[in-house]
């Protein structure tokens, strides 16, 4: 007895670069691209503890959960670590990121997570980019909810650790994530005595057994099912083209925000600012005496499918998350988040619209 998927060649070290490469095309990228075999933690914490160190000053911009846990890696790191915290519901400037470097000018690494879609904000890289490349600090970027949703541009950017994974708006896999490395970052893992080695955390390794070694044999067996799902994933948006996949997301984005604000019923978004909103998730404030987690199990009482979550940790009283990305980057699945919260509130005897909100949305799509 055969099965698809567990009869297959194995993937080779060509087919395997040839993915690489077509996620650099996807990066827009001249830099080294590394796919590294499993779930985009991975990466970010193998790129921190490979340029991260006693000798490191590191400001560290959190604008949500991510940002607090590499804080914590690079003071695992040794780093001297400046955290920059802002109020989820907005995003960093580069003023704040410029005010900064002018009072602590050692700072030579900044970390920085481009969209948070576990609070719905994102950060303008591109300006934040122009302020790192002035001080000559390393820049490292969290874009694993970003890519697929809005641009991400290393190259332009001047970011020399940019981390994706192809789970949320590439509609991919969740085992498999890739980083991009400048020259500059290799150099400080290089000089990095404390850079993992030997280790399935180990950037170096890759360098030096597989791109110095002209890609010609792999460390270990890849993951075979989740290389082959990412070269499908890259395939499909390559297919329909990338601006038409940000697009998507950007217009399901307006479209929940306008609808939701139109609802009623209490409901508001929760990033204040529609600039400073993620397009791959639109996160709303549960109304005042409405615990959030209980809002979004009702509504998702009808249609378990549709994309709503409640806010993580101390955030799910108040916070729902509708996680219209990927395959949810559409209209009928604002519509059906709507319709459900719209469900849900009224069950909880406060008014709401729907039908306007669903009106309001349709117009907003664009």
């Amino acid at each position: 007895m055969t099965h698809p998927f567990l009869d297959l060649p194995p993937l080779g070290a060509a087919h395997f670069a040839s993915i690489e490469d077509r996620v650099a095309r996807l990066l827009r990228t001249e830099q080294d691209v590394v796919i590294m075999q499993g779930e985009a933690l991975l990466p970010l914490e193998g790129a921190i503890r490979g340029t991260a160190g006693p000798g490191t000053t590191a400001l560290n911009v959190i604008t949500g959960p991510y940002g607090q846990t590499f804080g914590n890696w690079l003071r695992d790191c040794g780093a001297t670590v400046i955290d920059l915290a802002v109020p989820f519901h907005t995003a960093v400037t580069a003023g704040q990121i410029r005010e900064a470097f002018a009072e602590h000018p050692a700072i030579d690494f900044v970390s920085l997570v481009h969209a948070e879609a576990a609070t719905g904000n994102t950060n303008p890289v591109a300006e934040i980019g122009e302020v790192v490349r002035e001080h000559g600090a390393l820049f490292y970027l969290d874009a694993v909810a970003s890519i697929g949703a809005e641009p991400v541009l290393p190259d332009a950017w001047g970011v020399d650790l940019c981390v994706i994974g192809a789970q949320k708006a590439m509609g991919g896999p969740a085992g498999v994530s890739a980083v991009s490395v400048s020259s500059r970052a290799w150099a400080r893992m290089a000089a990095n005595p404390l850079a993992p080695r030997r280790s399935y955390l180990s950037l170096l390794d890759w360098k030096e057994r597989w791109i110095d070694g002209g890609r010609k044999a792999l460390l270990h067996a890849p993951a075979q099912l989740e290389m082959l799902a990412l070269e499908a994933c890259v395939e499909r948006i390559e297919a329909v083209g990338l601006d038409a996949v940000m697009a998507r997301h950007a217009a399901a984005a307006a479209a929940t925000r306008a609808g939701a604000s139109a609802l009623g019923g209490g409901l508001e978004p929760y990033v204040y600012e529609a600039v400073d909103a993620a397009p791959v998730a639109t996160t709303l404030r549960a109304p005042s005496g409405v615990d959030a987690s209980e809002l979004v199990a009702r509504a998702m009482e009808s249609d378990p499918a549709v994309p709503l979550a409640a806010g993580g940790g101390a955030l799910a009283k108040e916070m729902i998350r509708v996680n219209h990305y990927g395959v949810d980057a559409t209209r009928g699945a604002v519509r059906a988040s709507l319709s459900a919260l719209g469900a849900a509130l009224a069950s909880k005897g406060l008014s709401v619209d729907v039908e306007g909100a669903l009106r309001v949305a349709e117009d907003s799509w664009r």
